[in-house]
């Protein structure tokens, strides 16, 4: 038992040991280090047959890259329960968008009209499908509020806010 205590000791001494090593080199680690941070942050969202998003509040700092993956992880078909990602701009009216999009199903529910009301968005997905968008968050503080345009998915909670400050 103290052998094992004691082999346990040297190893975790020896990796801090190495750790150290590592972190005092060169700075060959830190390039590394810095490319992992320099992309967008990744936000992973699903929705599926029950018509809601898993992830409804999105922090983000002004100017900020972020990447949003939509899965649609549902087994019904697209024509009967697809699910897309749209985020509004800020003071956008998101009742009248969704009214609006009813009626754009040859577009995929996004209203040509109101396109100029929308920041980010990811194409109506099938089930077991996937998409991703990647953009930079406003630099105004300030809520901006994100929805399924399909039609009844927001007024059935399908929606959220991207909050920046």
């Amino acid at each position: 038992m103290k052998f094992q205590a004691l082999l346990v000791t040297v190893i975790a001494a020896l990796a801090a040991f190495g750790c150290g090593k590592q972190d005092s080199s060169s700075g060959a680690a830190a390039p590394a280090a810095t490319a992992a941070q320099a992309g967008p942050r990744t936000i992973e969202i699903t929705a599926g047959d029950a018509m809601k998003f898993n992830i409804t509040a999105i922090d983000a700092k002004p100017g900020e890259e972020l990447k949003v993956i939509l899965t649609n992880i549902g087994t019904q078909p697209k024509e009967v329960m697809g699910h897309n990602w749209i985020l509004l701009k800020a003071g956008t009216d998101v009742a009248a968008f969704d009214a609006a999009a009813v009626t754009a199903k040859a577009t995929d529910y996004v209203p040509d009209a109101l396109k100029d009301e929308i920041i980010a968005h990811i194409p109506l997905l099938g089930p077991r499908k996937s998409d991703e968008v990647t953009f930079k968050a406003p630099d105004q503080p300030g809520e901006y509020p994100f929805l399924c345009s399909f039609p009844a998915h927001y007024q059935v909670g399908m929606k959220g806010t991207l909050t920046v400050h």
